[in-house]
């Protein structure tokens, strides 16, 4: 049989499968030249079907301790080639142990060109006998794909709370509000903090207030965040009561609690080669990002001074209030993968808001 990446518009295109399941998600790609393994266990991928646009993957094997979450978020995995050899299979062991599709021998420039240019369509991984067979058996798994729950956040959210004790014994009392949050946006604030305590995405005010912190976390995490339950409506109950620090999708969620509005992205930015101008730290560096969605600069309120701004195409990447002790990061300052310039926006929340 044969193997196929198929769009919900119409394109299929052929390529090796390597094995997993046949499975259907949002097509993205990602420019970053490492990180797969911290890629796949991001739960910012959920329902997500990723193209590398980097063309050698599995080069330099897996290690689990740099995993990003407790299991693998991704749909399926597209790369140009994968290691394959008798010295190293490890990635894509890796992925077919936790029955992940892998297909190569896919043109992913071409790929590549056509989610630039046409956005992010649904698609679907599958083996056919033929094109046909391969469009029909992929609008089968797009179907009911596309009608899952909308609040992706809750989905990857933990449902229980957690708390970690921090490596400054001096340091704030930190809340946590799960949104589908990496391990290392954890491990930054533990090395700053006393304490920290994760909470569900839908926790109510009550439950945050209760454990009486010093600030609050708002993490990444994957979908809309016009979709994301709950949780708007608490942070705009918390706003201007405790410094709110948002990343990613806490960025987002932050914007939708101070009124204002978020719109789709084409294709989205993710990768860990993506410029940013920070006015806050007074520098221009190279970040890590994966988001499909951004905050529209004409809707934020007057006293939200906009200070990051994406470089490649001007969007908006962060914002600050020193009125409402928010802050709103649209990319990922604790990296992984990717450059480690824009940690110190951790420090910067640690030091100067709380």
């Amino acid at each position: 049989m044969n193997a196929y990446l198929v769009l919900e518009s119409g394109e299929t295109y052929q390529g090796q499968w390597h094995g997993g399941e046949e499975r259907a998600g949002e097509v993205v790609f990602n420019t970053s030249h490492s990180g797969y393994e911290e890629i796949a266990t991001d739960p910012s991928y959920l329902s997500q079907i990723v193209v590398m646009t980097a063309p050698m993957q599995g080069n330099y094997g897996v290690e689990n301790e740099v995993w990003e979450s407790r299991r693998m978020w991704i749909e399926g995995f597209i790369c140009l080639e994968v290691q394959d050899t008798e010295r190293d299979q490890a990635w894509k062991k890796r992925l077919l142990e936790n029955k992940i599709p892998l297909l190569t021998e896919i043109d992913t420039r071409q790929l590549t060109l056509r989610l630039r240019q046409g956005g992010t369509p649904w698609g679907a991984l599958v083996q056919a006998n033929s094109e046909a067979e391969a469009q029909k058996k992929a609008q089968a798994l797009i179907a009911p794909k596309k009608s899952m729950d909308k609040d992706w956040v809750y989905m990857a959210s933990r449902k229980d709370s957690e708390v970690r004790k921090g490596q400054n014994m001096v340091g704030p009392r930190i809340a946590v509000l799960d949104f589908g949050s990496k391990e290392n946006i954890l491990r930054e604030l533990q090395s700053r903090c006393s304490e920290i305590k994760i909470f569900n995405s839908r926790a109510s005010v009550g439950e945050i207030m209760s454990y009486n912190p010093d600030g609050i976390m708002l993490t990444n995490g994957p979908g809309d965040p016009a979709d994301v339950q709950v949780a708007i409506g608490t942070v705009r109950e918390l706003l201007g009561q405790k410094p709110i620090f948002g990343i990613c999708m806490g960025h987002q969620v932050l914007a939708l609690a101070l009124g204002a509005k978020t719109y789709k992205l084409r294709f989205g930015h993710r990768g860990s080669n993506h410029p940013i101008d920070d006015r806050l730290l007074n520098q221009i560096y190279v970040t890590s990002q994966n988001h499909g969605y951004g905050v529209e600069a004409q809707s934020l309120p007057a006293d939200v001074k906009i200070t990051h701004i994406n470089l490649n195409d001007g969007t908006v990447a962060g914002f600050y209030s020193e009125k409402r002790k928010c802050l709103g990061i649209q990319y990922h300052p604790e990296s992984c993968p990717g450059p480690h310039e824009a940690q110190g926006l951790f420090s910067y929340f640690i030091e100067r808001m709380i």
